[in-house]
């Protein structure tokens, strides 16, 4: 049997091959496992392993990553892959697979074959609503939504989150989400942003110096400014078009254009064009003489709000 484990989602991906892995070795042993990097393994060494008979166990697990790296196995995959004895189960990990590539048609067609995509934001939600309660928790979806828009979209820091709010309470609040988890600075620099276009210049400082206190450096958060404008952008040049359709075509999150595009659509072209040279000029500012970065930018804030 060969099991293909694809997708930009690390943590599902990360989760489901452990979870397959320590099934096999509960019932075969630590001796029937065996791991290859093939991105360091030659290809004589994959072709090996795959192809040959386990030792001291009735089956071995072949965890094989990254294969497609190999120039030579890409030529040759159907024919090791038809090699493989009934006795050996592989699971091939491709985190980033090249859907034009025949090896993708046959590993979609002739596998058991799992893509992990990235979940937006109602997938997260849910997500966290379901773990919650296999763990003996309690997470409404209003409140999952909460934590998911203060620590971000990254499942590997949710879980984290998670497991700390459960460690402390079962039943999870918005009193104990924010007692416990730190808002995410990508996250609050959208909203940084969002007070800043709405014309809430109080709120855009207030936020501002949240990060600050977060240890969010100046050039970090112009960083993070130059990637929302660029999101913006994107919106503002894509017509009619729908977030998803937006999202798949820039490799954007859909939770990200859906959020930006109500900026977007009481921002002109020409203004936005201005934004991101006075960014641009405060950045070059900070490169070529001595500002105060602080002040530049809190100047900058104010003047998007007006």
């Amino acid at each position: 049997m060969v099991i293909a484990l694809t997708g930009e989602n690390g943590f599902g991906l990360g989760l489901a091959l452990r979870q397959l892995v320590d099934s096999f070795v509960a019932e075969h042993g630590d001796l029937a496992l065996e791991r290859i990097d093939a991105e360091e393994a030659g290809f004589a060494r994959l072709q090996e392993s795959l192809t040959s008979l386990p030792f001291l166990a009735s089956k071995k697990l072949v965890v094989l990553r990254a294969p497609s790296k190999q120039k030579e196995f890409l030529e040759k995959f159907e024919q090791i892959l038809a090699e493989v004895p009934e006795t050996t189960e592989v699971i091939i990990v491709e985190p980033k697979l090249d859907r034009r590539l025949s090896y993708y048609k046959y590993l979609k067609s002739k596998t058991d074959f799992r893509d992990f995509p990235e979940l937006d934001q109602n997938g997260l939600v849910s997500w966290l609503v379901t773990m919650a309660k296999d763990r003996n928790g309690h997470l409404s979806s209003s409140d999952a939504r909460y934590l998911v828009e203060r620590a971000g979209l990254k499942q590997q820091l949710l879980a984290n989150e998670l497991d700390k709010l459960l460690l402390y309470d079962a039943k999870i609040t918005r009193q104990t989400i924010d007692l416990l988890t730190e808002p995410s600075p990508q996250s609050t620099i959208f909203q940084l942003l969002e007070a800043a276009f709405a014309g809430d210049s109080k709120r855009a400082m207030k936020l501002y110096a949240e990060q600050r206190s977060l240890k969010v450096e100046p050039q970090q958060i112009v960083a993070m400014l130059a990637w929302q404008l660029h999101v913006l952008a994107i919106i503002k040049t894509a017509g009619d078009r729908g977030a998803d359709e937006i999202a798949r075509e820039a490799k954007l999150n859909p939770f990200v254009v859906r959020k930006s595009q109500a900026i977007a659509r009481n921002l002109s072209q020409a203004e936005l064009r201005r934004q991101v040279g006075e960014l641009l000029k405060i950045d070059v500012k900070t490169k070529r003489t001595s500002i105060d970065f602080d002040e530049a930018l809190q100047n900058y804030l104010i003047t998007l709000s007006s």
